[in-house]
């Protein structure tokens, strides 16, 4: 389903093309050219490395050591047992402690990951969906034990439960409460840390479980669309939230096509804003976004051309008007990256950003036969797809008849196909192979880190007041059974050190859990 392009672009492409209308000005309605007249001649991209492995010591020495080499954002990769709720010292969570990410499972942990960092004067992205408000709730306490005022955090957190049910999978609740809990989080944030935001929207995970860059946009906006929706449907005025919604893109090796897919998200979302759901702060139209170049498309084989793959998805970021990127490191296909690779992706940015020029120039390929021919070609992709998305009955009804499960992995096969047949190039993998590859050094996170959680869970769970705890729990649980916002009284148990699943099972009591329907 990949687009067909043509072998030269001309003017008789852009015969309709109406430049004031579908182009403008850099920070201007539709924003195509950018959100900020002067993009990057006033400021930089943050560069905000993901990061994340063993105990909150470990990536808090990471952080730091990212933070002194220039880094101008922190990321927070969690753990799988963080990712879906559970402590550190759960049975589910043996063997996956720290593996893939930083192990969170409770204020204490999250006190400890940000040691020494000063809560107001970083931007703090976190990757989490299905527990997000709990990690959240986390970092805000551990804000208030630096004596930060809550209202100067910046940052992000995921919380893009639609996605999980997409392609990812990580949720604990059913999707009618999980919805009810972000927009809990739009109305408790606007009034109590109006820097946050409030979701990242992202076709990220989306285009990595297989899906198209016409199907990454389309599938991705539409779930922005939906949590506008809902947050309107809960009173809310929608430039009260809207403009601390954020997105978050995947940047594929199509190199053009991944510029124009950004600028078309652009437009899109401010022609939406502005027409359909009546926002009239310009801030609410612009479509604010992080970027990460596809870990999909690195390779276990040759891995250092892994290093070239990322400086051309991080030049196509830049060049569609990112505001800020992590470029991945070369070895992530192996394990988790090494201070050396992660040193590199990041100096992949720097030289982009110091030494190429490219930050000099405002939208530089704007105007382009072949890159406004394609954004506009992707841009009515996207529309075709919203009114078959609407035929289903939205994004919900669509979820639940597994509609997008479907599309997504369609899309995966026959990409997959086409790399088997040999009619897709993967340099190293299904042409141009080597005979054998050089061995990169790797991170290894050995089992420590697990029996290191599981003795501070202990020590945490004798020292705390457990009569707080059961008292905070309660009023949790009565929020969530009476339908108060759960923000407030979730942040209360966070304070009163209440573990990760302990306040997921809380609401777990009151929500359910959600099992996945059969599709395939």
């Amino acid at each position: 389903m990949s687009i067909e392009r043509k072998p030269v672009y001309t003017s008789d492409d852009l015969a309709e093309f109406d430049a004031a209308r579908q182009l403008g000005t850099a920070g201007s309605f539709p924003f195509t050219r950018g959100i900020h007249d002067t993009m990057y001649r006033g400021r930089l991209w943050t560069m905000r490395q993901f990061a994340g492995f063993g105990t909150a010591e470990d990536t808090n020495e990471r952080y730091k050591f990212l933070l002194e080499h220039g880094q101008t954002g922190l990321s927070v990769a969690f753990d799988f047992p963080t990712l879906m709720g559970y402590d550190s010292d759960h049975p589910r969570s043996e063997g996956e402690v720290g593996k893939c990410g930083v192990a969170i499972s409770s204020l204490a942990d999250m006190e400890t990951l940000f040691d020494g960092i000063p809560l107001d004067q970083v931007s703090t992205s976190m990757t989490i969906n299905g527990p997000a408000a709990m990690l959240f709730c986390f970092y805000v306490a551990a804000a208030e034990r630096q004596g930060v005022p809550i209202a100067k955090l910046r940052g992000t957190v995921q919380n893009d439960i639609l996605k999980e049910y997409m392609a990812q999978h990580a949720w604990v609740y059913p999707a009618e409460p999980a919805l009810k809990i972000i927009v809990d989080m739009f109305e408790w944030c606007a009034e109590h840390t109006p820097l946050w935001n409030t979701i990242s929207i992202s076709g990220y995970h989306i285009r990595e479980a297989g899906a198209t860059a016409a199907q990454e946009l389309a599938f991705t906006l539409a779930n922005g669309f939906t949590y506008v929706e809902r947050g309107i449907a809960r009173g809310l005025d929608v430039d009260s939230f809207a403009s601390r919604l954020s997105f978050f893109w995947d940047i594929h090796n199509d190199f053009f096509e991944e510029i124009a897919k950004l600028r078309a998200a652009r437009r899109i979302w401010a022609r939406h804003m502005r027409d359909r759901y009546g926002a009239k702060n310009p801030r609410s139209w612009m479509m604010r976004f992080h970027s990460q170049t596809a870990g999909v498309t690195l390779t276990a084989q040759q891995p250092l051309n892994n290093i070239v793959r990322v400086a051309y998805q991080a030049l196509a970021a830049v060049l569609g008007g990112t505001q800020s990127l992590h470029t991945n490191s070369l070895d992530e296909t192996l394990a988790l990256p090494t201070e050396q690779a992660v040193q590199v992706a990041l100096r992949t940015q720097q030289i982009l950003a110091y030494e190429t020029g490219v930050p000099g120039v405002i939208d530089p390929l704007g105007g382009s036969y072949y890159i406004e021919s394609l954004t506009d070609q992707l841009e009515r992709e996207a529309e075709a797809l919203f009114a078959e998305i609407q035929s289903l009955g939205g994004v919900v009804r669509g979820i639940e008849a597994g509609w997008f499960q479907r599309q997504i992995a369609r899309s995966a096969s026959e990409q997959q196909r086409d790399v088997e047949d040999g009619k897709s190039v993967i340099v190293g993998v299904n042409d141009f192979v080597a005979s054998e590859d050089h061995p990169v050094e790797i991170l290894k996170v050995s089992g420590e880190a697990e029996d290191s959680q599981k003795a501070k869970m202990k020590a945490l769970r004798a020292r705390r007041d457990d009569g707080l705890v059961k008292s905070r729990l309660e009023a949790l649980r009565v929020a969530a059974q009476t339908d108060q916002n759960v923000i407030g009284p979730m942040l209360d148990c966070a304070r009163a050190y209440c573990t990760l699943f302990e306040i997921r099972s809380a609401l777990e009591s009151v929500y359910g859990a959600y099992r996945e329907p059969v599709f395939f």
